[in-house]
């Protein structure tokens, strides 16, 4: 099934409500147009995240307002945190925040550690078991039109899977536009179905029995904090 399909659910969004799906896209919005600037066509990571918000049915006067506080001068910033988590029977966590506020990120994940008696790790013990990639995909292509076309744009790839008509690209986050640019150089109507950096875990674990049930709260404890982005792990769902 390839790498990707089960980090779909490792993120582990577990359905959080529309209000906290809003704030983080609003939070994203604001940084990415306050770093390079409120123009989508001059800033393709605002693009990024303005396509993506549409597709997930985020109000656009949610993104307008986000990127209207950039033009007027509200000063707003937002930092992006990486917390480590060692979770139950053997799982391992990486929880992504962007808040205006890091004693309050800690204090409040601490709180759902505690609460869950899972510990904390310090910086690197989790993140090595990681890689950091970008991962796009797309369907109505063959594998051999990318790989040509990816080749032509002379484009940097980690790995290349075609699983079930879906092609699934894997590259280093800084490669993610070149490679999003090299498969619209083919068909610039190409709809992408994955366009995401994300921390894939080298290795996978199943849990059972309690172990999950813990492992599950745990999660949805986290996606509950508002400072929390994204949550990142290595068990397979």
């Amino acid at each position: 099934m390839g790498r990707f399909p089960n980090i779909a659910a490792a993120k582990a969004k577990t359905g959080a409500a529309r209000g906290k799906l809003y704030g983080m896209y609003a939070k994203e919005i604001y940084q990415a147009a306050k770093n390079g600037g409120i123009t989508p066509e001059g800033n393709p990571s605002l693009k990024r995240l303005i396509e993506k918000a549409k597709k997930e049915q985020v109000p656009s006067d949610i993104i307008k307002r986000a990127i209207d506080k950039v033009s007027g001068g509200v000063g707003e910033d937002y930092q992006e945190l990486v917390y480590e988590i060692f979770g139950p029977g053997g799982s391992t966590l990486m929880v992504k925040c962007l808040t205006d506020n890091v004693n309050r990120s800690v204090s409040d994940l601490r709180a759902v550690i505690n609460k869950c008696h899972v510990k904390m790790g310090a910086m690197g013990s989790v993140a090595y078991m990681y890689d950091n990639l970008c991962v796009v995909g797309f369907k109505g292509l063959t594998e051999d039109e990318v790989m040509e076309s990816l080749i032509m744009n002379d484009v940097d790839f980690v790995d290349l899977e075609n699983n079930d008509d879906e092609i699934i690209i894997y590259g280093e986050p800084q490669d993610l536009f070149k490679i999003k640019s090299a498969i619209t150089s083919i068909n610039e109507n190409i709809e992408f179905t994955i366009d995401e950096i994300s921390l894939l875990p080298k290795e996978r674990i199943t849990l059972e029995g309690e172990a999950l049930d813990e492992f599950n709260r745990l999660v949805t404890m986290l996606d509950e904090v508002d400072d929390v982005q994204n949550v990142y792990h290595n068990v397979e769902l």
